[in-house]
This record gives C-alpha cells, structure tokens and sequence, in this order.
C-alpha cells in the first residue's frame, strides 16, 4: 500500500507500507548506525518519534526472539517493546537470514501495530532535517484524514516509558554494592552491564524518592524527551547531591543531562541530534578520543557549569558536551552509552570506574 511521509515544512516523500496500516505523527529523526535495528526500536529514548534509517538495507538479518532471561531482563532486545511511532527506510529487506532471526521485521512491526514505509528517499529526507532541523512530521495513507499528535517537546516521555513500582534485579553469586537506578527510559544492556559487575540493581520510578533508601551509589538513566520537564527527578537529584554522606553517581544520555541540571547547569536542543555509532568524543585534558553510539537530542551547555563541575568529554564534531564530573566527588556522567548494544564498546570502561568508586566508598564506610 502506497503511503506519504509529510514534514511540517510542506516536504513530502512517498513510500510504500511494509508495517501496521495507520496514520501517526511524531518528531521525525535520522539513525546513520550500519546496524541495532532491534535494539534502536526497542530502545525508549526513541518514543513519540519517527525513526528514519540512513543505512539502505534493513531488515536482512530479521528480528531476534522477544523473550525475558535472566532478572526478567530481555535477552536480545532493549526493552520489552518497540518505542519509535513509526520507521522509515530506504530499502526493506522481506528476505532475512540469521542464526537467532524468528520473523521478519516487518511481521513484528505488524503485530506491535507500527506503521513503516519503504522507498523513501533517506539521503533527501536526511539532508532536509540536517538543514531545517527536526521537525515533525505525519505518516498518511489516506490524505483527507487529520492526525492529532502531542507536541514533542512539552510531553513528559519519560513518565511514558519509566516503570511504575520498584523492582529488584540481583547478579549471579553475591551482590558486592547496592545501586539505585533511577528509570528515565533504561535500556537493559545497561542493567545487564551492572549486574556483570557483581551490583544489585534497585530500579525505581523517575519521579521516585529514593533519597529515603538505603544504597551505596546512584545510577541515572537514559531516557526520551526535554530533560527540562522532568521536575521532580532533577528535584531528588538535587538533595542527593547536598547529602552530608557522599556516595557515588553515574548517568548515561539522559542521566547527562539531568546530573547537570540538577548541580544547576542548562540544557538546550540540537538543531537534529545525535543518532549513530559512529559519534567521535574526546576526555577532556588529554588526547583520548573514542568512537561511541549515541542518541540524544538535546544536550548540556558547558558553559553554565557551576565551580565545582568540569566538562568530562567533548564531542569532536560540533564542540557539544559529552560528559560532566565533579571536581571533588565521585559524581560523573557520559552523555553517550557506554554500554553501546549495539554499537562500539570503547567506553564501557566507565562502568568500571563506577565500580572502583564504589570500592572507595563502602571501604571508607566501614
């Protein structure tokens, strides 16, 4: 079925449907990964948005099994459903092979009901938003039909994707800390990624107090949407940050952002964000650059950094933050992901670094 991808600007490219039939709308963003369909559309941080796919082929190595191991986590995907509202490509592959492939993409895009549209022109609807800047957009079967669709930047994304009550994931022998997570929109590569390293994880809600539990370090998440409207987690970071008793802090993405409001910097929005593999990031005070995935779009201004915080990575295409630490304490953050599924894995040492401040602190507690 012939359908039409419409930008607010009045930019229209037409496709065909290889998904769920329906018109949506949604903030309309570019992914340059070569692959991680799987785990991009499973992954939250994507939600109210549509997802266009730069790389032409999609669909070839199919989709993996949606199924829970170990903690209840899933074993292949990033969450437990898909979050874009819609995925554009260049070219879809209906034949797939691979050695954990159980369906087509296009069956699972089908059967969670989200619209999908092959042969578009990606390079085109790519360098428009890399012009204009995201915008959004509509995804029409039939034309004379109006799509209501929330505004992207005032809708709290992340009350939409975070759990509703607190949940307890426990590592293999015994657990060596005790961290709070706080769900923004966590991808579970990142649980698994602490649970490997011996951390019983605590997942709580995004606007929960856990100021009131007991734990030795705090992990922020990454998640969808304006960090400016997420009132009450900035709020709980904050006191936090003012505890006589000072335990570590790590964030991704998100987490970012929501650290560095929280210490009293801003946030802005990227004219189009950033979405791939392939991001280039620097370690501020040396000459250690490493290739990270990334999905973000909105970022940290270095600028409004208190005193006593630092930049921790710059980005080495457009000079935007990457990461903030504090000088003094064990409190630092990335603003791409470390835990990177798919994508490289040059930066999960930093989940090894949480550990070693970890370490510190329950060796200085007892």
């Amino acid at each position: 079925m012939n359908a039409a991808l419409i930008l607010d600007d009045g930019s229209r490219f037409l496709g065909q449907s290889f998904g769920y039939v329906k018109n949506v709308g949604g903030e309309v963003v570019f992914n340059t990964a070569m692959t991680g369909y799987p785990e991009s559309l499973t992954d939250p941080s994507y939600a109210g948005q549509i997802l266009t796919m730069t790389y032409p082929l999609v669909g070839n190595y199919g989709v993996p099994p949606v199924e829970a191991g170990d903690n209840g986590l899933p074993v292949f995907m990033e969450s437990g459903r898909i979050h874009p509202v819609a995925l554009i490509v260049s070219d879809y592959s209906r034949a797939y092979s691979h050695w954990n492939a159980q369906e087509s993409l296009g069956s699972w895009l089908q059967r969670e009901q989200i619209p999908a549209l092959t042969g578009i022109d990606t390079r085109r609807l790519t360098m428009r938003l890399r012009e204009q800047g995201v915008m959004t957009g509509r995804i029409v079967f039939q034309e004379e039909q109006t799509i209501e669709h929330e505004d992207y930047g005032s809708t709290n994304w992340v009350k939409r994707v975070s759990c509703r009550e607190v949940v307890t994931y426990a590592p293999v022998g015994k657990a060596l800390y005790r961290v709070v997570l706080v769900d923004c929109g966590v991808k579970a590569n990142i649980i698994r990624c602490l649970l490997r390293r011996g951390i019983e994880v605590v997942r709580v809600p995004w606007d929960y107090d856990f100021n009131r539990l007991d734990f030795d370090g705090l992990f922020l998440t990454n998640g969808p949407g304006d960090p400016e409207v997420c009132h009450d987690t900035v709020a709980h970071i904050r006191v936090f940050l003012q505890q006589r008793v000072v335990r570590p802090c790590m964030g991704i993405c998100l987490g970012n952002q929501l650290l560095a409001r929280a210490a009293g910097a801003k946030t802005y929005k990227l004219k189009y964000g950033h979405r791939s593999h392939n991001q280039p990031v620097r370690q501020v005070g040396t000459t250690r650059c490493f290739i990270t995935s990334q999905n973000h779009g909105y970022a940290v201004d270095s600028s409004t950094l208190p005193s006593d915080w630092e930049p921790l990575f710059v980005n080495m295409n457009d000079d935007s933050n990457e990461g903030i630490r504090h000088k003094d304490n064990p409190w630092f953050s990335a603003q791409f992901h470390p835990e990177a599924c798919s994508g490289p894995v040059d930066t999960e040492f930093l989940f090894d670094d949480f550990c070693q401040s970890l370490q510190a602190y329950k060796s200085h507690s007892l």
